[in-house]
Order: structure tokens, then C-alpha cells, then sequence
């Protein structure tokens, strides 16, 4: 996606940032951890595979230590994007103010906004020490990363067009459902290689009649 936007679309300076790139990289080492803390709750919970606390945690350093950097880039651009009043901050003022009226990204990107500094909050804090606010931050600060680099990123980078015309965008109900089939098809995925992953991992996978790979009280 960076390189979509700084190869395919230079004229569009609500792009044409330095800081797209570690923004990208900072939310993405935020949001992968977190989707994979749940994951793991989820194995251990269900599955009867013991993923342990430890990994958990050390994925919740890295998710705090990338939102701090994520949160602070952002500041940084929009402290960029502000400071001069010139035509190319129009996409920007768009996003998060509204521009001549219009003004269906403003709830979307300070949502998102909100979500993310909870998250951070929370984070930081010695409450994300226990798993039930963990999860709370890492659902938080998954869901603002997504309104973020989705309706927050992609849609004000086309508005105004070229003419200085402002057309609003909403998902209509056909992106949203292939949006929910992506995701759905991921997920039938991801547990089907579960299902075969942690048998391995237990031990417990054998063909009908043969003894197990390795045997169920062996140390993987």
C-alpha cells in the first residue's frame, strides 16, 4: 500500500509524507501482536493447548513500545499538516474538521483517534498487566488501527479531486459484505492450519492405527 501511494499517486499530498512508511511499520508491529494475543487466549481456551503467559507478554511490550511510536508520528504529522494554512492541507482539514460542509470522515477518524490514545492508556499502565484489560487495549487499539488506515487514510488522500470538488464516500453495503467475506475466508483458513498445527505441537497426530509422531508426554 505505501508503495501504491508514492509511486502511483505523487500529486496527492496528503501522501506524499515521509512518515506514510514508519507510520505504516509502527501500526502494523501494533496491530499483528495484538490480533495474535487473542489468537493465543483463544488456542489455549479452546483447543487445550497450553501457549503459556509468557509470549503474551512479551508481545504486549512490543505492542506498547509500537503504539507510543504510532501515537507520536501521528502527532508529528498532524503538527506538519497544520502549521501552515496552505491548499495542500485540504485533504487533511477534510478528515478531521470537515471542509464546506462536508464532513462524513470526522466521526470515523476521531474515533479512531479515541480508540487508539485508550488503548495507549491502558497499555501503559500497570492495568495491562492482567489479560481482561490486555485484551480490552489490544481489541481497542486493533479496531482504531483499522478505521485508521482504511477510512482515515485511503478516502481524504482523493478528497478535494483536482477541481476542488469535494465528493463524500461511505462503504456501501457490497464493500462492506466482501469486506466481511476477506475476513471470514482468513479465518476459515487460520483454523483449519490450527486444527492440524496443534495436534503436532501435542503430539497427538497419528494416522488411524500407527502410534503418535512423538510421544504425548515429550517436551516440544
Amino acid at each position: 500500500v505505501t508503495a501504491f501511494l508514492y509511486v502511483g499517486l505523487p500529486g496527492r499530498p496528503f501522501w506524499n509524507h515521509a512518515i506514510v512508511a514508519p507510520r505504516f511499520l509502527a501500526s502494523a508491529f501494533t496491530a499483528g501482536p495484538a490480533l495474535l494475543i487473542i489468537t493465543f487466549q483463544f488456542i489455549r481456551k479452546f483447543l487445550h493447548y497450553d501457549i503459556g503467559d509468557e509470549p503474551i507478554f512479551t508481545l504486549r511490550k512490543i505492542i506498547t513500545v509500537s503504539m507510543i511510536i504510532n501515537v507520536f508520528l501521528l502527532a508529528c504529522e498532524l503538527f506538519a499538516e497544520f502549521y501552515s494554512d496552505t491548499y495542500h492541507v485540504a485533504a487533511a482539514n477534510y478528515l478531521y474538521f470537515g471542509l464546506h460542509g462536508h464532513s462524513a470522515l470526522v466521526v470515523w477518524i476521531w474515533s479512531a483517534v479515541a480508540l487508539n490514545f485508550v488503548a495507549l492508556t491502558i497499555l501503559i499502565s500497570p492495568l495491562s498487566r492482567n489479560l481482561p484489560w490486555l485484551n480490552l487495549a489490544c481489541c481497542l487499539a486493533f479496531v482504531g488501527i483499522w478505521i485508521e488506515k482504511g477510512m482515515g487514510l485511503i478516502v481524504p488522500g482523493f478528497v478535494p479531486t483536482p477541481l476542488g470538488q469535494v465528493v463524500e464516500y461511505a462503504p456501501s453495503w457490497n464493500e462492506t459484505l466482501v469486506c466481511f467475506g476477506i475476513w471470514a475466508f482468513g479465518a476459515l483458513v487460520y483454523s483449519w492450519m490450527l486444527r492440524v498445527a496443534v495436534p503436532i505441537l501435542k503430539g497427538t497426530l497419528k494416522a488411524p492405527g500407527s502410534a503418535p509422531v512423538f510421544p504425548p508426554d515429550t517436551a516440544i
